[in-house]
């Protein structure tokens, strides 16, 4: 495993479970989060793209992902510490009539 430094991710809020990627980050590296005052190091387990989301923490499934200090959506399944959060397992919670 590599390290990576603190310019990899990006987390705005300390409310938040999941941090940004700011660049392409690879299976297997570590990346250091930010969060607040405080900071952890992450695995990541799959390859996150520029621009997508890691779990800094176990997510469960049903569970709100908060990025922005907002919720942005609710997960479909479990998310692991370190996965890639996106479509593939958080459903959008905006602009839907169905849910309140």
């Amino acid at each position: 495993m590599r390290c990576e430094d603190l310019s990899k991710v990006v987390v705005i809020d300390p409310r938040d479970n999941v941090a940004t990627a700011i660049t392409k980050l690879n299976a297997g590296s570590i990346v250091t989060v930010r969060i607040g005052q405080s900071e952890k190091k992450v695995e990541v387990r799959q390859p996150i793209p520029f621009g997508h989301k890691l779990a800094i923490k176990r997510i469960e499934k049903g569970e709100h992902v908060i990025k922005y200090g907002e919720v942005i959506g609710r997960t479909t399944q479990a998310i692991e510490e370190g996965e890639h959060v996106h479509i593939h397992n958080v459903e959008s919670m905006r602009g839907r009539g169905d849910i309140t």
